[in-house]
């Protein structure tokens, strides 16, 4: 018996990095998984391996949200879980970062966030409760050189997962937010991020001196889809194996 046994979950940003990772676990755990991204030929790819159903999905299009819920809906008959964690990172400090840049990333981290909730609302009503996941980060907690869009972006989510907890409560739909810390994907070692950061430093001020599988997040995300959390709402859930537990010193 898997966690998720008869649930149908939506993912977003699924193609490739933590979202496949989302992917494979939920599928492995007993859900009927429809995923999106704008990634097509990687997603694809990962639905033909985890028998999972791919959607084309910009996840700041009202259109094509409506689209992937459809998805989910008219091929399983009903949707019971969302994972919000489609999101994008421009590093550039103020001076060299345009208003279309700001905006960009507000666009894909905060705005598909909110309007992944609200297209979701209808449909868990009809299945008589759910589980929204946004994946955050500990940059929603604090912030770096550089990385004040996408820090604005995940305080933000942080705040749409506590007035949407409050909000769907009554449908029985519960809405929590997961905080990664350092995990080793594409973003997280970007090249552009690299050249700016000293990665061994970095490394020794961590409490758990390593960056984290994709996996270590997908775990967690599992159980705030699954029944097990059934009392968890509203909630923050931190995995960056004790990265915010002081200023390393």
């Amino acid at each position: 018996m898997g966690l998720l046994d008869g649930k149908v979950a939506l993912i977003t940003g699924g193609a490739r990095g933590m979202g496949a990772s989302h992917v494979r676990l939920f599928a492995e755990e007993g859900a009927r998984v429809v995923f999106g991204d704008v990634l097509d030929e990687e997603g694809k790819e990962l639905a033909a391996e985890v028998d999972a159903t791919y959607v084309h999905h910009d996840v700041t299009s009202v259109e094509e949200w409506h689209r992937a819920v459809d998805t989910a809906v008219s091929a399983h008959g009903r949707l019971d879980v969302l994972v919000n964690n489609a999101g994008i990172l421009i590093h550039r400090r103020i001076l060299d970062m345009t208003p279309e840049q700001f905006q960009r990333v507000l666009d894909v981290n905060l705005k598909g966030t909110w309007l992944g909730v609200k297209s979701v609302v209808e449909p868990m009503r009809a299945a008589g409760r759910g589980s929204i996941v946004n994946i955050s980060s500990i940059e929603g907690f604090i912030a770096a050189s550089g990385m004040s869009a996408y820090a604005a972006s995940k305080f933000g989510v942080r705040g749409v997962t506590k007035a949407a907890a409050r909000e769907l409560a009554e449908f029985k739909i519960r809405v929590n937010s997961i905080h990664p810390g350092a995990i080793a994907t594409r973003m997280a070692l970007d090249p552009d991020i690299a050249k700016q950061v000293d990665a061994e430093a970095f490394v020794r001020s961590m409490v758990m001196k390593r960056f984290a599988k994709p996996v270590e997040v997908s775990h967690v995300a599992v159980f705030l889809a699954s029944d097990r959390s059934s009392y968890c709402t509203g909630s923050e859930f931190v995995v960056d194996g004790g990265l915010l537990t002081g200023a390393g010193y």
